[in-house]
Order: structure tokens, then sequence, then C-alpha cells
């Protein structure tokens, strides 16, 4: 290519800030995340890709000189070392409760009871600390034991209940979770390190990411009550439910506000699970659901992040009330919503990320994916504001109908 990598990164970062500015960059940028497409790529195993974070890394770099999008991630920080150390009861991982060549899965359990909203309500850093973690993390188990910290506001005096802290129990939980914030810095330093090799070949990072948190309605229900739990409660203790929404709303927003402020990241993402159109009524949805997303994401806003939330399954019955949101202040990532219809009801108050099927880069035609390419570029990416990417994971895409993908978007995804 005539172009050095310094004008290559300035060219695509600028090209994904006007989209995200919902502004016409000069085309359509294309941001792909291969994840566990890697290993199939790199022919390991999934464990072996999480096992070997420089050969990840060597993998990630070979193929985003080979694919030249404009934007590159893979499996990043999200791996099974953090469940391995503590014991984590929620999540399965390759060579962790699933076989070495298969992607990570997502365990629900109930893990908080019905009767329990109270002390979740009235002190949630006591509920995590005691009841939570040691339900949730086998490591862990030992939290059970600890002191009530608020003692300690009686001061000196209150000093005596922290011996607590000397039960083998407690040391033991202690340990692991010593062993698993090291792992963390250790990691951190690694991918800030992975992100300056990525801009050196030209692929800017950061744009779109930051930390996770969940929609209020999503925290309680998938890790706390589960499924089940959560939609017998909106029935049974709907006050109790939306309480505790509340609650969980604040602590998301506190500790993403944290987070961002300490790592610089200017975008939050928000995973929404169970406020698609498949899985609550309208009715139930502007009770117990879009309020508290909304108050979430002007927190997020007044603090000055734009808040990414990826809309998993299907919005299209939904989308009036995304009109609510202050334009230009937040990020749509889509999976199985109508593009088109996402654009034509929302193409002035956010920018648009994804939504190309990866069931086309698994099993589709060259001509097939082309075709599709070339309606959305034409379609959802008229007037700017868009991101070409997938609905979902890529970890079964062909890398040679990728590479057709890729360069479709070029092609007609030029002003």
């Amino acid at each position: 290519m005539s172009q050095s990598p310094e004008q290559l990164l300035a060219e695509r970062k600028q090209r994904l800030l006007d989209a995200y500015d919902l502004k016409q960059p000069d085309r359509v940028p294309i941001s792909i995340n291969l994840g566990y497409m890697l290993a199939r790529l790199g022919e390991i195993t999934c464990q072996e890709l999480e096992a070997n974070p420089d050969k990840a890394q060597e993998l990630l770099e070979k193929w985003a000189l080979y694919f030249q999008p404009d934007q590159i991630a893979g499996i990043g920080l999200f791996v099974a070392s953090p469940s391995v150390f503590l014991g984590d009861l929620q999540t399965k991982w390759p060579g962790y409760g699933l076989p070495p060549d298969q992607p990570f899965q997502f365990v629900e359990g109930e893990y908080m009871k019905a009767e329990e909203y109270d002390e979740f309500i009235e002190d949630p850093t006591n509920f995590t600390l005691r009841k939570f973690m040691p339900r949730a993390f086998k490591e862990l188990a030992g939290f059970t034991d600890l002191p009530r910290f608020p003692i300690v506001l009686i001061g000196y005096a209150g000093l005596n209940f922290l011996s607590r802290l000397n039960l083998p129990s407690v040391k033991a939980s202690l340990a692991a979770l010593e062993k698993t914030l090291q792992w963390y810095a250790d990691n951190a330093a690694r991918a800030q390190a992975n992100a300056q090799r990525l801009n050196a070949l030209g692929f800017p990072t950061g744009i779109g990411g930051g930390p996770l948190v969940m929609a209020p309605f999503d925290f309680i229900s998938d890790t706390l009550r589960g499924m089940r739990g959560i939609f017998l409660d909106i029935y049974r203790r709907p006050d109790k439910v939306l309480a505790a929404e509340e609650k969980a709303r604040r602590i998301s927003a506190d500790a993403a506000i944290q987070a961002a402020r300490t790592s610089g990241a200017k975008y939050v993402r928000i995973p929404l699970h169970r406020g698609s159109d498949g899985f609550m009524s309208i009715e139930q949805f502007k009770i117990f659901y879009w309020p508290q997303l909304k108050g979430l994401m002007l927190d997020l806003i007044e603090a000055g992040l734009t808040p990414v939330p990826f809309y998993e399954g299907v919005w299209d019955q939904r989308l009036e009330f995304l009109r609510e949101l202050p334009k230009g202040k937040s990020v749509g990532q889509w999976q199985s919503s109508n593009m088109f219809k996402v654009k034509e009801i929302l193409g002035d108050v956010m920018p648009h990320y994804g939504g190309f099927p990866v069931s086309l880069l698994q099993g589709g035609t060259p001509e097939q994916i082309r075709a599709y390419t070339k309606q959305m570029c034409e379609g959802v990416g008229k007037g700017g504001g868009f991101i070409m990417g997938t609905n979902t994971a890529m970890d079964e895409c062909k890398g040679e109908l990728v590479k057709v993908w890729i360069d479709a978007t070029k092609e007609y995804g030029a002003v």
C-alpha cells in the first residue's frame, strides 16, 4: 500500500470519528471483532488462544494486515483466567467447563433470593461481599465470614471487629482475590502495549470501547434473580424490582464514570439482554426497562461519556422510544433489528454500528455478501453515521468471506 501506517492511522481514525459524530465520512468505515475466529484462523484451540496472549496478539496483527479493516479487535481481556482463579460458577470457558475448542458461555443462576430484595436495596455492599460473591465464586466462600464494615464507624473500638479478616476462610478468599487482581494489573499493561502495536500498524484503538455495565433490569435479572425469578417478581413484587433497579442504576453509573475517569475512556458499553421485542410487552417495557435504561444513559451523558448499548435481539417495536435520547450523544449497536428501519427512525438521533448477518459470512456466497453489503452501504450508510460491523460474534465466520465483505464495504461505501 502506498500510504504509511501513520497516514492510515489518521485516516481510519478520522473516518470512524466522523461516523460516530453523525457526519458523512469519505466512505463507510468497517470495524470488526474477530474474537475466537482467531483460533480457527491460527489453527489452534480457543483455550490455546486464551492461554497464550502473545500468540493471540500475533494472530490479530497478522489478520489485521490481511483484512485491512478500519478497526479490529480480538478476545482482549475477556478470557478464562479470572474465572478459574475465583471458581466462577456463572461462566464456562474453553478448557474450564467446556471442551478446549468451544467458545465462552454464560451460566445463569439465582444468586439473590426473592426475600433478599430489601437486604440488597438497604446495603448492596454488604450483600455483595457476604452473600453474592460467596455464592457466585467458590474461592470466595470465606467472605461469608467477613465483618460488617460499617461497625468501624465507631472509631478505634470498631477495629477489633476487623480481626475477623484473620480467619483462615477469609484469608484464603483474599489470597484468591489478590491473585486475580494481579492478573488484571499484568494484563492491563499488556493491553496497553498491544494497542500501541496496532496503532503502529495503522489501526486505531479505543474508539467505541470502554468499561462495560448492565442496564438496571438486566443487572437484577442476569446475575441475581435469573430470568425465571425476575419475571415472577414483576408480578409478585413489582415495587421491590423497581427499587432494586434504581439502586442498580446508581451503582452502574458510578462504576462506569469512575472506570472511565481512571482509564480515559470516552465510551461505555451496555449489552441489553432482556429489553428486546420478544422478552416483555410494551407496557412492561415502559415500566420496568426503558425508564431505568434511559436514566442510566442520561447519567453517563451528563458525565461526558457516550453510552454504546448493544440492542440485542429485535428492537423494531421499541425504536420510537429511543428518539427520547439526546441527539448524537449515544451510539446504537444492533443485532437483529431491521437496519433500514433503524436508519429511517433513528438516523438523526444516533450513529449505528453492526447489523451485518454473520450467517452470510459463514455460509453465504460472495455474490450474496456483495449484494447485501451494497444495500447496507447505500441504505443505512446514506448521509453518514454508520459503521459497518457484524450483528453478533464472528467465531464461525470464514476468512475468505470476511475479506469479500470488507472489500465490498470499501467499494460500495465510498462517497
